[in-house]
């Protein structure tokens, strides 16, 4: 026999086995797709907001937003998202791009995480941070890449203690 490996073999791995009753995590393209979604339908209310209060009259005319107006803008498109997806995320973890794509939040337990957690930790953290000058914008991105490992949690996932999985 040839103590030679054969350079045209199928390359031997080994397979995670799912264990019953093991969570599967959530592909990269679904969690994606999901927040292109929420994005829209938010984006479907602040967007006539900002418009009918002054504020793209004033980005047309080359001002800045006032303090006051960007922390108003914040403030509409966080009860806007808690009134889109409150119920949902309490009862199943999940917005509506989420339930979309099939997949949902859980605590590191596998359960549904509590609903006040999940808004502050996992939500109001980000667009908190996305608030900050310059700086926001790449701590977000730094975010975001963390999904990217292989336990495919970001930053915000990691502070919630929560983790996206495919939705049964």
């Amino acid at each position: 026999m040839n103590d030679h490996t054969n350079p045209y073999q199928a390359p031997q791995a080994a397979l995670h086995e799912q264990a019953p009753g093991e969570l599967l995590q959530a592909s990269r393209g679904a969690r994606l797709g999901a927040v292109l979604i929420d994005t829209f339908l938010l984006m479907l209310i602040t967007i006539p907001l900002a418009y009918f209060d002054g504020t793209f009259e004033q980005i047309a005319q080359g001002l800045e937003p006032s303090l006051w107006q960007q922390v108003q803008s914040m403030l509409v498109g966080m009860v806007a998202f808690v009134l889109i997806n409150g119920a949902w995320l309490k009862r199943y973890g999940q917005t509506v791009g989420k339930r979309i794509c099939k997949v949902r939040i859980v605590d590191v337990q596998g359960q549904v995480p509590e609903l006040v957690g999940l808004l502050t930790k996992r939500y109001l953290s980000v667009w908190l941070v996305s608030a900050i000058p310059l700086l926001g914008g790449l701590l977000c991105i730094i975010n975001y890449l963390f999904i990217f490992r292989a336990d495919r949690r970001c930053l915000h996932d990691h502070l919630a203690g929560t983790r996206v999985v495919q939705a049964d």
